[in-house]
């Protein structure tokens, strides 16, 4: 059974996983009005991975006697200034997740909830992932700079990995991370 605190602090971690899911669907639209078919197509598969992410939360409270809560989420940016802009709100808003679930290890330690530590371990190797594929992508985006040429080969080599994540998921059923 789930203490109220690690509760509470779960239905957050839930309501920060769909807003993640939200901010990348309304990125993936921006990239795709702007004729950045890689980018989007990378940003719509993050953004089914985030939602994931959430349901996999949602489920363990609902299985460890507590009550998953559905959030309201705020509607995200519509406009994004440019793709390196995206990716770098990426890496910090990936940075801002780590927290977010070091802080959750921190509560179920003190909470003495072994069995939530030992779930959210999945989470902390997620986020390693993470952050290290958001900043792959930004160091890639300083080199490239202004060139043009080099941001079609960048949104094409996108595309090409959201296909690759895409059969992964279709294959098994569930993504890999």
């Amino acid at each position: 059974m789930l203490s109220a605190k690690v509760s509470a602090a779960l239905n957050k971690q839930i309501e920060m996983e769909g807003s993640s899911s939200q901010y990348y669907l309304a990125m993936a639209s921006w990239a795709e009005t702007q004729g950045l078919n890689g980018v989007s197509a990378f940003l719509y598969v993050h953004t089914d991975e985030e939602r994931m992410h959430m349901l996999k939360l949602l489920k363990f409270v609902n299985e460890r006697g507590g009550h998953g809560i559905v959030p309201a989420l705020k509607q995200p940016p519509v406009t994004f200034k440019s793709v390196k802009s995206v990716f770098e709100e990426i890496l910090k808003h990936e940075m801002k997740v780590t927290a977010e679930i070091n802080n959750l290890v921190e509560i179920t330690l003190k909470e003495k909830d072994y069995t939530t530590h030992n779930f959210l371990q999945w989470y902390v190797s997620e986020q390693i992932e993470e952050e290290a594929l958001a900043r792959q992508i930004v160091d890639k985006l300083k080199l490239i700079g202004d060139d043009k040429s080099g941001l079609y080969f960048f949104d094409r080599d996108l595309e090409g990995m959201a296909k690759t994540e895409a059969a992964k998921e279709a294959k098994t059923g569930k993504t890999e991370k």
